[in-house]
């Protein structure tokens, strides 16, 4: 059984019904709201998401377009998208880590054998932003990742600014990291997935 048959959460969350047309015949429409894991199929849409998001503030990507690809291709399983009507809104994009802290390989390698779940970007369509749609799409994907036999915790890094929102979504800082990108330095941030027995037996996993 794939890891997303098995989650009630992320199947697609049909909002709305298929009408009728004038002759009768029922007309299909594309969901209100789904959420789903991402293919290599969605790396343009999601680049020109991050694009939009990440280089007005800092000037530069977490991931560009061949990195995207590269773990879409590695571990779509890793990666959650929020579509309305078809039209990717936010999303999310993570690969496996083998060690406690993130280094300047956790940049582009996946570790298949990993327990540690790296998450490298969250980004939201600036349509979109302002909604709290970066907090439910953060919950949602803890809660896929502790349907994840193999997943331990979830680490993160982010620039200071940002510190406060992931600790609202459950995050607690660790520290400085020892990641840096050109000038940019980083906290970082850890979440454990398993020791919460409660959430897993009423999760559905």
């Amino acid at each position: 059984m794939s890891a997303l048959s098995a989650l009630p959460f992320l199947k697609p969350v049909h909002l709305r019904s298929p009408r009728s047309s004038p002759g009768g015949q029922r007309r299909h429409t594309l969901p209100a709201s789904e959420f789903r894991c991402l293919s290599p199929e969605d790396a343009v849409s999601v680049f020109e998401i991050e694009r939009e998001a990440f280089i007005s503030v800092s000037g530069d990507c977490p991931l560009h377009l061949d990195e995207i690809r590269h773990f879409l291709n590695l571990c779509p399983e890793l990666s959650l998208g929020w579509f309305e009507e078809g039209r990717l809104v936010a999303f999310i994009i993570g690969s496996l880590w083998d060690q406690e802290r993130l280094s300047q390989e956790a940049l582009t390698l996946h570790k298949p054998r990993g327990t540690v779940v790296h998450i490298h970007v969250l980004a939201v369509h600036r349509t979109f932003r302002q909604q709290g749609k970066g907090s439910i799409l953060m919950w949602r994907y803890l809660q896929y990742l502790r349907c994840l036999p193999f997943a331990r915790r979830a680490l993160l890094m982010c620039e200071d600014f940002l510190v406060p929102f992931y600790q609202k979504c459950g995050f607690e800082a660790l520290g400085p990291c020892e990641v840096t990108v050109g000038e940019l330095a980083f906290i970082e941030m850890q979440h454990p997935v398993r020791g919460h027995a409660f959430m897993r037996r009423n999760s559905g996993c």
